[in-house]
């Protein structure tokens, strides 16, 4: 048995909505490798939140928070209700600002290139992902 599956089903039953961000977040990073970024963490934690996806963007030399939002279709719909950038509110934007200001000043990001992205995914009824990136989604 994998472990993931394990620790899973010592954990009990997750809510969907963290199965589906979850699911998103493999996806996004999976399609951001097939654009040559290079994910150094997931799901990094900080004292003022979190970051979905730590990355190094092609150029190798730009850091890239990125935040990934993912919505599934209703029911028998073929696409969700509301896309998922609409989810990246003000007050989302003003944490993912500090968290990326706490971030370059606790790792030493002196003059290093920082941006934070979006990567937005509707998954149709047919449990299909379609994935949007939207590159300097929240400016700093």
């Amino acid at each position: 048995m994998r472990a993931g599956l394990l620790a899973r089903l010592r954990r009990g039953p997750r809510a969907a909505h963290l199965d589906t961000g979850a699911r998103g977040e493999r996806w996004a990073a999976k399609h951001l490798r097939r654009k040559r970024y290079k994910v150094i963490a997931r799901n990094l934690r900080t004292a003022v939140g979190e970051v979905d996806l730590l990355c190094l963007a092609p150029d190798r030399r730009t850091i890239v928070i990125v935040e990934v939002k993912t919505r599934t279709a209703a029911r028998g719909g073929q696409a969700p209700r509301v896309a998922p950038e609409l989810a990246l509110n003000r007050a989302k934007r003003r944490k993912l600002i500090t968290v990326a200001q706490d971030l370059a000043r606790r790792k030493k990001w002196v003059g290093r290139a920082v941006r934070i992205d979006l990567v937005a995914i509707d998954v149709g009824a047919d449990g299909r992902p379609a994935i949007r990136h939207h590159e300097n989604a929240v400016t700093l």
